[in-house]
């Protein structure tokens, strides 16, 4: 049963650690509130299902609940980002989805 603070999780099974890259759109910083500045990274991750995973975003925020990208580092060590931005583009190959993250 999913609570109202479960975090929705979209787990990279298989394939390398994501590249965290600083995002070129300044809107991005404007999604994150506190004190202090977080590392707003942006990356892009090939998918089967560009669609359903950013509407499993989707419908965690209207909920009002956080979604998480779960990934291995480099080290094979679980980590975690939550996900602040999503969409999807379809490309030849299938769907990359577009992730901003804070770390």
């Amino acid at each position: 049963m999913t609570t109202s603070t479960t975090p929705e999780k979209i787990t990279i099974i298989e394939g390398p650690t994501p590249a965290f890259e600083a995002p070129i759109e300044s809107w991005a910083l404007s999604l994150s509130e506190g004190p202090t500045l977080p590392r707003i990274a942006f990356t892009q991750l090939r998918t089967f299902n560009g669609p359903a995973l950013v509407e499993r975003c989707w419908k965690a925020w209207e909920q009002g609940r956080a979604c998480h990208l779960e990934y291995r580092d480099e080290d094979g060590l679980r980590r975690e980002a939550q996900i602040i931005a999503a969409r999807y583009v379809e490309v030849p190959e299938g769907h990359v989805l577009l992730l901003h993250v804070k770390l």
